[in-house]
């Protein structure tokens, strides 16, 4: 029986701007289990930053309930959904946000910091994690030193060191070419089918086709929410280039 890891239960956000007031989520509901690699796509507006901003705790919704494994994260307080983020989310960006001035050791040790971990654990953790993104070679380099799939796999490292219930990738690939792109999303697969659940926001097709089950956001609603039934996999493109 799968495990229910993310239910929304109509998650509604609404801003004030000015004299108006968007609703930029409108009664969204949706479940996620364990082990999931689903994709969240939509056009500019559609709400897709906002629901990625709630789900990976940056954000509280204005009304319904949020339950991340079974507690409700809806209305805690700034600490607590701080606290939440370290144990229980592992978040990949764009842009990367690495520290320029830290190595990429230093980089993947900031979460393990926050958490409370011996400086001697976090060491042997944070490489074990560069390791596992076929980084061992560089550890102690900085991001400047590095290429941009090279610190997009920092990024992955750093989201994975902690043992995360959740990785939320948002635009993984949007700063890196199409090659370094579908060398990301072949790790995503990896880390997928060693038992991470992964939600992936993107607007690119190709990149979603990756996932397996696909939710398009329109108007702050869910307008589409399918299995996908013609998975790309980063082995059978391989095996196209090859």
């Amino acid at each position: 029986m799968a495990t229910e890891i993310i239910h929304f239960e109509k998650i509604s956000k609404l801003y004030q701007v000015g004299t108006e007031i968007v609703h930029a989520l409108q009664e969204v509901s949706v479940n996620i289990n364990k082990n999931e690699f689903v994709a969240m796509m939509g056009p500019s507006g559609s709400g897709k930053s906002t629901l990625m901003n709630i789900l990976g705790c940056l954000d509280t919704p204005t009304s319904g309930h949020y339950f991340l494994n079974g507690h409700d994260v809806s209305k805690r307080t700034d600490n607590e959904l701080a606290d939440i983020r370290n144990r229980e989310i592992g978040f990949i960006f764009q842009t990367f946000n690495l520290l320029p001035r830290s190595t990429a050791l230093e980089n993947v040790m900031l979460p393990l910091i926050y958490a409370g971990v011996s400086k001697q654990d976090r060491i042997l953790q944070a490489t074990e994690a560069l390791e596992s993104v076929q980084l061992a070679d560089r550890l102690h380099h900085r991001p400047n030193e590095l290429s941009g799939g090279q610190r997009q796999r920092v990024a992955v490292a750093r989201a994975l060191v902690n043992k995360p219930s959740i990785i939320l990738a948002d635009e993984p690939t949007g700063n890196l070419d199409s090659k370094t792109s579908v060398e990301i999303i072949g790790l995503l697969e990896e880390i997928h089918r060693l038992g991470n659940t992964i939600v992936l926001v993107t607007h690119e097709e190709d990149i979603a086709e990756h996932a397996h089950r696909i939710i398009r956001l329109r108007d702050g609603r869910i307008e589409s929410d399918d299995q996908n039934k013609n998975i790309i996999r980063f082995q059978d493109l391989q095996e196209v280039q090859a």
